[in-house]
């Protein structure tokens, strides 16, 4: 199921089931997230993201976006050398992981037939690609409806900030709202997300 298509369905769920998710949405409700159809683009930026903030990730993108002439794709990324790469801000680390994955074959696998966890196992061979990576193109390139990152800090900070007064939160606790909130996860996240930053995440 592809959540961008039942947006609206998603909303009213969990504004019946959640009242301050109700006032989340009710503070964005004519935005949406915005879907990359294209698979290497969306791994790419995730790991550029990786473990820093938003707006540093926005400003690694749009200079690694001028290196490749706005044409990011596999053998446009492999034209570059590890130097080259790191020029944009990237860590040594990160321009590795995104030269692997400019190499890998499994982004031409078909998709659709597998689970979000088959999805995510085949991802995470590919040196770079953890869970977090794997569930954001699970989000942003699938549009899968029923993702929650837990391993995502602003994530978990929105959840706090939100549901616990900014204080720290349970594991316990969050699992009840997993269950609240699903099957629409995704889009819970998303507006989470939301709350927090002045531009939408986009992966």
């Amino acid at each position: 199921m592809n959540v961008s298509k039942n947006w609206e369905i998603a909303k009213e769920a969990l504004s019946k089931n959640d009242s301050t998710m109700m006032k989340i949405i009710e503070l964005y409700d004519s935005e949406k997230m915005q879907l990359k159809n294209n698979a290497f683009v969306t791994l790419v930026r995730s790991v550029v993201g990786q473990q820093i903030s938003v707006k540093a990730a926005d400003s690694v993108w749009k200079k690694l976006e001028n290196l490749c002439s706005d044409d990011i794709q596999p053998d446009t990324i492999n034209s570059f050398s590890e130097d080259e790469l790191r020029s944009v801000g990237l860590s040594k680390s990160k321009a590795n992981y995104i030269q692997n994955i400019s190499k890998s074959d499994i982004l031409g696998t078909n998709w659709s037939n597998l689970s979000d966890n088959e999805i995510i196992d085949l991802l995470c061979q590919i040196k770079g690609i953890g869970r977090w990576t794997a569930e954001m193109f699970l989000i942003f390139h699938l549009a899968r409806p029923n993702i929650l990152p837990l391993g995502d800090i602003g994530l978990i900070k929105a959840i706090e900030l939100n549901y616990n007064n900014g204080e720290k939160i349970s594991k316990d606790r969050i699992e009840t709202y997993r269950q609240k909130w699903a099957p629409w996860c995704t889009v819970a996240t998303w507006y989470l997300w939301r709350s927090l930053d002045p531009i939408p995440v986009n992966y």
